[in-house]
């Protein structure tokens, strides 16, 4: 049996200690907040901590590591954990610089222990499938590749809460989008140039940075796509989608979350029977992407226990936060965006 600690013990950690419930042990979690801690260990018979050190040198039996604290910690968080020789599973963004992600990625080649990224928007049905058909050529060349995130976030999202904050949260692209982000580095490759216009409409006074943003890509494979985005959907999440256009085909995965193929057009092929799949992750007022951190879960124990192909390496976990920092970097080196 795994067992695992969980640092970080806001909403988030919620659904990963229900996970590891299901399919390991939950030995101890840990927060600055000490009724949180503490509600969540009694939830799960866990030791509570308060104090990340004072987890890592007194629990001796735990495997991994979750970590699930805000964007700013996770660096220092994992590289803390690896360095006490446990294996590490980082929430989304793996940090907020590629730095950041490199220092982690040297932590755990130098202990020997694993790092897993969570990227839960490739376990989509939809997602699956499209991934599968361009992997075998059937669409053809990539000529270019559309992400449309819709969604809404109001003031009481980010009222007393480290997000909206440069330090903690980093920006919209980091917290709600990176996910969606990911796909676009999975499905048509690493990113060469890109030129951003963003602005704080609706957040001023609330959030340090952006809550819109249009972005142009050119992907190495000389693929181009654009990025438009916002929490200023009016009162709830409209959409997050994506559309690709190739040589032998046209495809678009939609709903809220890529949780539907809405439209193909695919020569000599089509797609048929999806399973349904997870639904969104719910936290009351507002929901985020679909809920796949059963199958992340499913695939760091087959790792742990019978050497099985991890499903999203640390190094790709880097090229998010690489291309989103590009993003960033863009648009922040002529002027702030709040």
């Amino acid at each position: 049996m795994v067992r695992f600690a969980i640092i970080g013990c806001g909403r988030i950690a919620q659904r990963h200690a229900e996970h590891i419930h299901n399919r390991g042990k939950l030995v101890a979690v840990c927060d600055v907040v000490k009724e949180n801690a503490d509600k969540l260990a009694a939830k799960y018979g866990a030791q509570p901590y308060y104090k990340i050190q004072d987890l890592l040198e007194k629990e001796k039996s735990v495997d991994v590591v979750a970590i699930c604290t805000p964007n700013g910690l996770h660096a220092e968080h994992a590289i803390l954990s690896l360095r006490a020789g446990l294996h590490v599973l980082c929430e989304k963004p793996m940090a907020l610089t590629s730095f950041d992600c490199g220092e982690m990625i040297k932590a755990a080649e130098r202990a020997n222990k694993r790092l897993f990224a969570i990227k839960q928007n490739r376990f989509n049905p939809p997602v699956v499938a499209v991934k599968k058909i361009i992997d075998e050529g059937r669409l053809g060349r990539i000529y270019s590749i559309q992400l449309s995130c819709f969604w809404n976030r109001n003031a009481a999202y980010y009222k007393d809460s480290w997000k909206g904050t440069l330090e903690l949260d980093g920006g919209t692209l980091f917290t709600q989008f990176s996910h969606f982000i990911d796909l676009l580095y999975w499905i048509v490759g690493d990113v060469k140039h890109v030129q951003a216009v963003m602005a704080n409409f609706a957040h001023k006074k609330i959030i340090e940075f952006e809550d819109t943003g249009v972005v142009i890509l050119e992907f190495q494979n000389g693929s181009i796509g654009t990025i438009n985005y916002t929490v200023n959907s009016y009162g709830k999440n409209m959409e997050g989608s994506l559309t690709i256009f190739g040589e032998k085909g046209t495809v678009k995965i939609g709903g809220q979350y890529l949780n539907e193929l809405e439209y193909q057009n695919i020569e000599g092929y089509r797609i048929e029977n999806l399973p349904e799949g997870n639904r969104a992750n719910n936290y009351g007022d507002y929901q985020g992407s679909m809920s796949n951190h059963d199958k992340v879960y499913d695939n760091l124990i087959e790792v742990l226990q019978h050497n099985a192909a991890i499903s999203t390496s640390s190094f790709e976990g880097l090229k998010t936060v690489e291309i989103i920092e590009k993003i960033y970097q863009s648009v922040r080196q002529k002027v702030p965006v709040y």
